[in-house]
C-alpha cells in the first residue's frame, strides 16, 4: 500500500494561484469588449420594431411627429374640413393620382400617418401650411394637401405611407399592417 502524504501549500503555489487568478480575470477583460461589440445598440434594435403610438391625447387639427427606424413619421388628426377637402379634391388631376380612401384605414378617416419626408430631395415639411392646409415643405416650395398629397413645387409623389394598424380605437403600431 502506498501512502498518501499531503502537503502543505507552500509560497510557490500561492503565487502559482493568485497569478492563474490575475491572468483569468485580464483574459475576461480583454475579451469583454470584443463580445459586447456583437450585440446591436438599444436604438439599432428599437428601429427594427414596430413602434405603439397612443393617440388619445392627439388633439383634433393636431399633427404629431414619431420616429420609427429612424425616419420621421407625421400623424395627422384631421379636423371635418380636412377630411372633407382631401376627399371632394380632383385627384385624378394630380401628379401622383391617389384619392384619399386608400391613404386611410376605412372608419378612421380622421387619421392620416404618412412619412415626413418630402419626396424631392428629403427635406421635412411643415404641417397646416401652403395653399391646401396641409404641408410646405420650405426646402423648395413643394405643398402638399391634408391627406399628403403633392399639389404644388417639385416633389413627384405623395408623402409615402408606412404600415400600420389600429391595435384599439386609441393606440397604433406602426411597422404592423
Amino acid at each position: 500500500m502506498t501512502a498518501i502524504t499531503t502537503q502543505e501549500p507552500n509560497r510557490r503555489d500561492v503565487l502559482f494561484l493568485a497569478t492563474g487568478a490575475i491572468a483569468t480575470v485580464g483574459a475576461a477583460a480583454v475579451v469583454w469588449p470584443f463580445v459586447a461589440q456583437l450585440s446591436p445598440d438599444a436604438g439599432t434594435v428599437a428601429a427594427g420594431f414596430p413602434l405603439e403610438v397612443d393617440l388619445a391625447p392627439v388633439a383634433e387639427g393636431q399633427v404629431i411627429k414619431v420616429f420609427w427606424r429612424g425616419q420621421p413619421i407625421f400623424i395627422s388628426h384631421r379636423t371635418p374640413k380636412e377630411i372633407e377637402s382631401a376627399q371632394t379634391a380632383d385627384w385624378k388631376s394630380m401628379r401622383d393620382p391617389q384619392p384619399d380612401s386608400e391613404r386611410v384605414k376605412p372608419g378612421k378617416e380622421q387619421w392620416l400617418i404618412v412619412s415626413a419626408i418630402c419626396t424631392h430631395l428629403g427635406c421635412v415639411p411643415n404641417e397646416h401650411e401652403g395653399n391646401y392646409d396641409g404641408w410646405l415643405c420650405h426646402c423648395h416650395g413643394s405643398q402638399y394637401d391634408a391627406s399628403g398629397r403633392i399639389r404644388l413645387g417639385p416633389a413627384p409623389a405623395n408623402l409615402p405611407l408606412v404600415p400600420y394598424k389600429f391595435a384599439t380605437d386609441t393606440q397604433i403600431v406602426i411597422g404592423e399592417t
